[in-house]
């Protein structure tokens, strides 16, 4: 017991270090090579060029070039051709010889994968700003879609936050057709293997269903329609569409706090002609440039910034360790309640106009769009630590997020009931990723947080998302985790949520998840799973075992009564066996994701909050008489 104690203690020891003076962690979050390249040609495209800082942009793009020629979308994945051909470009408008080797390796896979042509629609967008492509070959998105009443199949209300802040400053472009300053004058034209001019077939399958054919007949329509709409109706769209956005600026935050929405804001300003000292233009290229991470010889852009999420996550960590009264908790907590969004209707009140604001946001300030898997998370914590001192925050954060459950009485992550799902076969949603559904992992997250805080399981709300949970479940025991990778995180999410419900081990459900993930267990006692399970690898196997998902694995099987199986002391073993001499682990593997199969995220964080609280939970645990994990998280 004394090794554990003294690797929870390294451990706690590295993350406090890592805390900020004002009580909150922030960890660098890292996607694929998309988003670096698109701020270098977001650069291009204003002609604020700046020639050192894209340098150590190149280094890092050629440093994560994979062995097959082009780019993954997370570590030691496959060849991705939309990423591929924004990473050649953007190498190449910082000036790397296109016959240089690292170049022409990245052209054959392009070339060998359909070229350029067959990139998806938001990179043939990105093209189409450089003039590399015609404009038709990029699906049609009116900008009148802002004039459409909500009755109508598509409304903006109807798609996710992320699709909707994306969107609307893109239709803008797309409507006005901008073409990049492009100062170096950078195309790329080797990237076809026909020349855009020739085609004819930019929209077209496999289609996922029928509606893909019948949307696709759409888009020919409004394409033969397009040119025919009043000029006025179009301005008074694009002026909807710009109020939208300048509404939700966030300051320097931006648009939704996400990268993509960000730039377009910026470049929608600019077709606009808003000068660069305009408050408006200025604080959402302010916003941009906050993404940087730069150490003074690599740099890259990242998505979006994860405060609230990793201060939620590293305080439970914390409190584990130390307990929740630590110190490091409550300037945590103190934090947190600063960052709560009391009032501000975000767009979730199109589908719950009741509802009371509540929430937390995922980033440091994104008032119109909270996120209901932060809100379970931090009031855990605030329970966790003082349930009188924060009972006013818990109480609204818990009503919150009570009216945030889904009719199928599961939760997405934004918004309510966002399950059209033939929305994600509209030609422009090639990715799949338009909707926000109820998600196994974020309707366990709420269970857990309603459970500790109090409810029944038999009450209502209680009872239709332990009902939705156990239909979600698949046939091995597992659940799909849609915010992290994969079943592995899935299956210990909803075991957490079903342990704060009161579900013993002598549950079915319970029972047969304990199974998956005994199963899963590899030779050398860790756990890992490959970003491929979102396509058609195996559930929960990867090549090695990764520090957050062994975690993961032993805080399923601890909350379903298991701290003292076998599989979960092999587990302890392996992480307390890889614990570096600073306290924490290595994981260059990526275990999160934005969109499954499209977009795949690195939390620089998780490799060492997760293991923390695993092994800090084992040592709490066998040291006590009573083996029930009394928390929800």
């Amino acid at each position: 017991m004394t090794e554990l104690d003294d690797a929870v203690s390294r451990a706690s020891a590295a993350l406090k270090q890592l805390q900020r003076a004002d009580g909150h962690w922030v960890f660098e979050l890292e996607a694929d090579a998309t988003i670096p390249a698109e701020f270098v040609l977001l650069q291009h495209f204003l002609d604020r060029v700046e020639p050192a800082l894209e340098g150590r942009i190149g280094v890092y793009l050629r440093e994560i070039q994979g062995a097959h020629g082009g780019w993954p979308l997370f570590h030691d994945g496959a060849f991705d051709l939309s990423a591929s051909v924004k990473a050649y470009f953007a190498l190449k408008m910082i000036g790397d010889d296109p016959q240089a080797p690292h170049m022409a390796r990245a052209r054959a896979a392009i070339l060998a994968a359909g070229g350029a042509e067959r990139a998806n629609v938001f990179t043939r967008a990105q093209l189409a700003l450089y003039g590399e492509v015609p404009w038709r070959a990029v699906p049609v998105m009116p900008v009148e879609i802002m004039h459409l009443p909500k009755w109508l199949p598509f409304h903006l209300s109807k798609v996710s936050y992320w699709s909707r802040t994306v969107i609307v400053p893109l239709m803008v472009l797309m409507a006005l057709r901008p073409r990049a300053r492009n100062p170096r004058g950078v195309h790329v034209p080797e990237l076809f293997r026909t020349p855009p001019a020739e085609l004819r077939d930019w929209i077209r399958g496999p289609f996922r269903s029928g509606w893909g054919h019948a949307f696709k007949r759409l888009d020919g329509v409004l394409r033969a329609a397009e040119p025919w709409f009043p000029k006025g109706v179009r301005q008074r769209a694009v002026a909807k569409a710009v109020a939208f956005v300048t509404e939700r600026l966030n300051g320097e935050d931006g648009l939704g706090g996400i990268y993509p929405a960000m730039a377009n804001t910026v470049m929608m300003f600019d077709t606009l002609g808003y000068a660069p000292d305009h408050p408006d233009a200025a604080i959402a290229w302010a916003s941009v440039r906050k993404l940087l991470v730069d150490d003074g010889t690599r740099a890259y852009c990242q998505p979006c910034l994860s405060p609230v999420w990793d201060t939620g996550l590293a305080g439970h960590a914390i409190a584990e360790a130390e307990g929740g009264a630590a110190p490091a908790v409550a300037a945590a907590n103190r934090w947190l309640c600063g960052k709560q969004i009391l009032d501000v209707a975000g767009d979730w009140k199109e589908a719950r106009p009741d509802a009371v604001p509540g929430g937390w946001a995922f980033q440091y300030e994104n008032a119109h769009y909270p996120d209901v898997d932060d809100t379970a998370v931090v009031g855990m914590l605030l329970h966790r630590q003082d349930p009188a001192a924060h009972g006013e925050a818990i109480a609204r954060a818990r009503d919150w997020v009570l009216g945030m459950q889904g009719r199928d009485g599961g939760w997405g992550a934004f918004d309510a009931d966002n399950n059209h799902h033939y929305l994600n076969h509209i030609p422009f949603a090639d990715h799949g990723a338009l909707l926000d559904p109820s998600t196994a992992d974020v309707t366990a997250r709420c269970v857990s947080f309603l459970a500790q805080t109090g409810m029944a399981a038999d009450a209502a709300p209680m009872a239709r998302a332990l009902a939705w949970l156990r239909r979600e479940q698949e046939a091995d025991g597992s659940w799909f985790g849609r915010w992290g990778t994969n079943y592995i995180y899935g299956t210990w999410s909803v075991l957490c949520a079903l342990n704060a419900a009161g579900l013993g081990a002598d549950d079915l459900a319970v029972a047969r998840a304990v199974g998956f993930l005994v199963a899963t267990q590899r030779e050398d006692g860790g756990w890992g799973e490959d970003n491929e399970s979102y396509a058609k690898a195996p559930a929960g196997r990867y090549h090695r075992s990764n520090p957050s998902q062994t975690a993961w694995a032993l805080l399923g099987l601890m909350a379903a009564g298991q701290a003292e199986h076998p599989a979960v002391a092999r587990g302890v073993a392996w992480l307390a066996a890889r614990q570096d001499a600073a306290g924490s682990w290595e994981e260059a593997p990526y275990t999160a994701v934005g969109f499954p199969r499209v977009f795949y995220l690195r939390y620089h964080g998780y490799k060492l909050f997760f293991p923390l609280l695993a092994l800090a939970r084992y040592r709490n645990l066998v040291r006590s008489n009573d083996r029930h994990v009394a928390w929800g998280f």
